[in-house]
């Protein structure tokens, strides 16, 4: 079954944000779903303690061993594993990027996000250079505003496509219900629209970006 790496060296990129919008969402459509938070502050096992009903499976993995014992458990019973890793590099980040058959790497408008992208991709593919083999990547753009993309945003944009940097064509865009998901530790079919302001343009947001993931993982599926 896949499993989605999501990676950035740089911290509050919304790594954690974006596994669990796009997890979540994920199993509230049928799917079966794992978090493996190998975040040494554990978000997204933090949320899960909360009293959402949501299907997904959360498991820690803060170190190697137990990293590798429970990916290859949750891989044999659930349709997705999500892995949400820690910013800097280690041997855990190296085991986690070998096995994973999308890598997402979660970047803002900015050009300290994009140069820190750019470390996160040369990672990526020293890391499969080093077993001679091709480690899928897409960056997501977060944080963004869903009426008018800025001007640095459009360049940022620009300059990864003259790269051919494959990118989300879908943004995990600046909602206050994704912030909110940690705050009542429920998922966004869960939040109160009384309580919290765009919902429903959050839940939008979040199917769009998860219907992209899964046509990219088809997509990969297929050409194998």
């Amino acid at each position: 079954m896949p499993v989605i790496a999501v990676a950035n060296p740089k911290g509050g990129a919304g790594k954690s944000t974006t596994t669990l919008v796009l997890a979540t969402t994920l199993a509230r459509q049928g799917a079966s779903v794992t978090i493996l938070d190998c975040d040494r502050n554990q978000p997204i096992a933090g949320w899960r303690a909360g009293g959402s009903q949501n299907p997904v499976i959360v498991d820690s993995a803060t170190d190697e061993e137990s990293f590798k014992q429970k990916l290859d458990e949750h891989r044999r019973l659930r349709q997705f594993v999500f892995v949400d890793l820690e910013g800097t590099a280690s041997r855990l980040m190296s085991r986690a990027l070998f096995r994973a058959h999308l890598v997402i790497i979660p970047i803002q408008a900015s050009p300290t996000d994009a140069e820190l992208a750019a470390r996160a991709i040369h990672l990526i593919k020293d890391e499969g250079d080093a077993f001679d083999k091709t480690i899928p990547f897409r960056v997501l753009f977060t944080r963004t505003s869903p009426q008018i993309p800025t001007k640095l945003e459009k360049a940022i944009i620009k300059q990864l496509q003259a790269g051919s940097i494959p990118q989300f064509k879908s943004h995990l865009n600046e909602r206050a219900a994704f912030k909110s998901m940690f705050f009542h530790q429920l998922d966004l079919q869960e939040l109160d629209p009384a309580e919290v302001n765009g919902l429903p343009q959050a839940r939008d947001n979040a199917l769009r970006l998860t219907e992209e993931l899964v046509d990219i993982v088809i997509e990969k599926e297929a050409a194998e």
